[in-house]
């Protein structure tokens, strides 16, 4: 995919392009999209990261709030366009940290108003599918969804992406966070493009004595997370708690995936989310689909964690389908948006199409 671009005017007469702003969680994103090729214009972005502990979501607002007018204007000038150019505003209303939403929904209102722009409401969730779906090109997938707040298994059915299985405690990415930062080798939790898990997880072997818990269709992980952390406050080696919590925690949520895929039907399997950058997962995705005949793409790990061109594209989908766009006033934040919850009218179809 091109990041850039400088089309003719005549593109320029008949393409749309969409302006999307993700706020969700620890980074600020805002892309330029268009629904011609070359189809993402800029992919600007600001991360924020703690120096020691967690993420506070009143420390991400007021980053946030710093860095926006930056992150905007450069996602305007990469793209070669100016506010007159944009189309639309799409921006993520949910699910999400309330303090951190507050400021993409405030950012987008002030655009749209100001420039007289209509606007879309992009839930987070349908937002990392509709990405994948692009990317790969798989356009009825089973959708495997990890991230820092989300362990999903979904489809869709009947105007929906219904979920067929969920995390039932913490997600996936929170527990690799929590863990690496309890037992003291995080923050950073990405180190040279890998999760510290992983690089902690070398040279380590599998032990019995962590929990493996699959209920159903769905997984829990808070059980895990305790055991590993006590088992390395014990004494335990390190490399040998990384090495099994990782197996057990990417084994069990491939499990209910397989169940997903057998129960649905489904022939083409897509990874998204921030933890869909691990090779390894990716890897056992790969082979599982395999055993059922079934087709699996990864998706770069660039757009695997949360930016605003997931954003901007869903915003077109929406638009091309006939969506309604919102009042400014009307936009506001949903933390607890459920993916399941949205109607998806454009279903199967891409950008491009």
């Amino acid at each position: 995919m091109a990041t850039a671009a400088t089309p003719s005017s005549s593109d320029e007469r008949s393409r749309v392009i969409a302006l999307g702003i993700e706020s969700t969680a620890h980074t600020f994103g805002v892309a330029v999209v268009s629904d011609k090729p070359p189809y993402i214009l800029s992919d600007a972005r600001g991360h924020y990261r703690p120096s020691k502990g967690g993420i506070l979501p009143r420390e991400v607002a007021q980053y946030f709030s710093q860095v926006a007018g930056s992150v905007v204007r450069e996602a305007l000038s990469k793209a070669g366009v100016s506010m007159d150019d944009v189309d639309l505003i799409a921006v993520a209303l949910g699910p999400g940290m309330g303090p951190a939403l507050r400021i993409g929904a405030t950012v987008a209102r002030a655009l749209s108003s100001k420039y007289s722009k209509p606007l879309y409401s992009v839930n987070h969730g349908v937002a990392h599918i509709e990405i994948a779906r692009f990317l790969t090109g798989l356009r009825d997938p089973l959708v495997i969804y990890v991230s820092g707040g989300t362990t999903t298994i979904a489809s869709y059915l009947e105007g929906r992406y219904r979920v067929f299985g969920e995390t039932l405690d913490i997600a996936l990415g929170n527990l690799q966070d929590t863990f690496a930062r309890e037992i003291g080798i995080a923050p950073p939790y990405i180190v040279g493009g890998r999760h510290v898990i992983d690089i902690c997880a070398e040279g380590g072997r599998f032990i019995e004595e962590l929990p493996y818990v699959v209920k159903g269709q769905d997984v829990s992980y808070s059980g895990l997370l305790t055991a590993a952390v006590r088992l390395v406050k014990k004494g335990w080696r390190r490399a040998d708690v990384c090495y099994t919590l990782r197996e057990i925690a990417y084994s069990s949520v491939v499990e209910v995936a397989e169940r997903g895929l057998a129960h649905t039907g489904k022939k083409e399997v897509v990874l998204t989310g921030g933890v869909a950058a691990s090779k390894l997962l990716n890897e056992k995705v790969e082979a599982m689909t395999k055993s059922h005949n079934a087709r699996f793409k990864p998706i770069p790990p660039k757009y695997a964690g949360d930016n605003g061109v997931m954003i901007a594209l869903t915003g077109i989908l929406a638009f091309k389908s006939g969506v309604p766009p919102i009042p400014p006033e009307d936009a506001i934040i949903r933390q607890r948006w459920r993916l399941d919850r949205v109607d998806i009218p454009w279903y199967p179809m891409i950008l491009g199409d």
